[in-house]
């Protein structure tokens, strides 16, 4: 009796399929990595090689999951950007369209860098910083990710003014740029100087904004 397996190439497809699984588990582990390391360092301090050593793998296997050191930042990049997306986007989606919301993204933000998912605090603010006068792909990325966020930031606040919360007159990208600045602040002097003074006076801020942008009779966080 044929020991073969009814299937063709079977055994080979599940090698395959291993080997695929273990290449995307080594990825995952070096990402992780790698985005804790630029978030202190920038994208300039990765490499294989340190990579390698750090984690235990052959350099030659870094190397191969990734092909450049170009394709390892851009791959950082957007592990950093899912990462973002689940510990500040999606909390936000859950609260009802309105300053809820907007409070809700602000909060998940303040949460995001002074619990510092990333070592260095906002993995994008500081990786912003070491690419903004240059050119390139991975600058081109960092662009993109920036103008996705500011866009998310300006559509939130949009709502709350289309329901009504917010006052229809309100402009609505200076208002955007006045809590992100507010909240890069706070994150650019906690990572300085070690505390969490700043956080206080963002959400502080913040809340002091929306109170002076929404309609008569709308319920505003205090901030404190």
């Amino acid at each position: 009796m044929s020991h073969d397996s009814p299937f063709p190439g079977s055994t080979e497809t599940t090698r395959l399929d291993g080997r695929v699984e273990r290449g995307n588990r080594t990825r995952q582990l070096v990402l992780r990595r790698t985005v804790d390391i630029a978030s202190v360092e920038g994208l300039e301090a990765l490499s294989a090689g340190r990579l390698a050593t750090e984690l235990g793998l052959s350099k030659s296997g870094v190397f191969a999951l990734f092909g450049s050191k170009q394709e390892l930042q851009l791959a950082t990049v957007r592990e950093a950007g899912r990462i973002f997306a689940e510990q500040v986007i999606r909390p936000a989606e859950q609260v009802p369209p309105g300053i809820g919301r907007v409070w809700r993204l602000c909060e998940s933000w303040l949460d995001y860098s002074r619990g510092r998912v990333f070592p260095g605090g906002c993995f994008f603010y500081g990786v912003i910083a070491e690419f903004d006068a240059r050119s390139g792909p991975v600058h081109d990325a960092m662009v993109s990710a920036h103008r996705a966020w500011t866009t998310l930031m300006e559509r939130t606040i949009d709502e709350a003014r289309a329901c009504g919360e917010l006052l229809r007159d309100i402009d609505v990208p200076q208002l955007a740029f006045e809590i992100v600045a507010l909240m890069e602040a706070a994150n650019a002097a906690s990572v300085l100087h070690d505390e969490e003074t700043a956080y206080h006076r963002a959400r502080a801020g913040i809340a002091d904004r929306l109170r002076n942008t929404s309609e008569e009779g709308v319920s505003v966080p205090r901030g404190h």
